[in-house]
């Protein structure tokens, strides 16, 4: 099992690249984010906690400094992203992260090695997401929580409202889907926790509300963090024959409209926790 679904991870296509563009992205959404996705998000002292799929560290910072007493292990498959992430929590001051590479269906650990596991924006990209959380569950001892947290395309709304921006937006949700992804994997947190044999499985839905008199959400979400990442798929949007290009920068002119005095922007994270009995 583990060869096979390694081979599926490696081959997986991370759709938004591993550019700097893209890392600044991440940093901007995850600060962007943390009061919404992260105010309850924290482990008892001396606990042992994976931070599955760290990415370049952006949840990583939240984690150590919600828990700095924990003990968080945090695992990616890409090695530049871990270098990214090594140099980001030294900076912070956090001495309480180890890292390590490894892939989420082959991970090199003992069985319930861990008393928390916390996974955040990860299972989208994969196309097995139900796999990963029965090896992920193998590493959790029993009465130990996951954590998993994930957007959802599919809860997009916005005024002023239109048409290209909404085909702009499902030109990214297609380009994962080929990829093996599911952009819309937030309404998908309970059936696929509940399917890996999780119980007391909680689902809270965090929508992020933006308009004008919300001058930094303007910035670090509806600008830097959804339309930047949107704007990052054009070329291969443009080349899969999803949409023309004309077609796709009207989208983005009408998703930019929305930061305008008048304007407003709607997308709505998941976060779900369950237990292992």
């Amino acid at each position: 099992m583990g060869g096979e679904l390694h081979n599926e991870v490696i081959n997986l296509k991370y759709i938004h690249g591993y550019n700097q563009r893209e890392k600044i992205r991440l940093q901007d959404q995850a600060s962007t984010l943390v009061e919404l996705l992260h105010s309850d998000t924290f482990y008892p002292a001396g606990s042992r906690v994976l931070e599955a799929g760290c990415g370049v560290g952006a949840q990583t910072i939240t984690l150590a400094h919600n828990s700095p007493h924990a003990d968080i292990t945090s695992v990616d498959i890409s090695g530049s992203s871990l270098s990214e992430a090594r140099k980001k929590i030294k900076e912070a001051g956090h001495t309480n992260v180890s890292f390590q590479q490894g892939d989420i269906f082959n991970l090199p650990f003992k069985p319930e090695s861990f008393d928390h596991i916390f996974v955040c924006f990860v299972l989208e990209h994969l196309a097995r997401p139900g796999k990963a959380l029965d090896c992920l569950k193998n590493l959790l001892r029993a009465g130990g929580t996951i954590t998993v947290i994930e957007g959802d395309h599919g809860s997009t709304y916005f005024y002023p409202d239109s048409d290209a921006a909404h085909r702009a937006v499902l030109c990214q949700v297609e380009l994962q889907k080929r990829a093996g992804g599911n952009a819309n994997i937030g309404r998908e947190l309970y059936p696929l926790l509940y399917g890996a044999g999780f119980n007391s499985i909680h689902v809270s839905p965090r929508m992020v509300y933006v308009d004008s008199g919300k001058p930094l959400l303007v910035e670090g979400f509806t600008k830097n963090t959804f339309t930047a990442m949107i704007e990052g798929v054009r070329q291969p949007s443009v080349e899969a024959g999803l949409i023309d290009e004309k077609d796709f920068d009207e989208g983005i002119k009408a998703l930019y409209r929305t930061t305008e005095a008048d304007g407003v922007f709607c997308y709505t994270f998941f976060k779900a926790i369950g237990e292992k009995e």
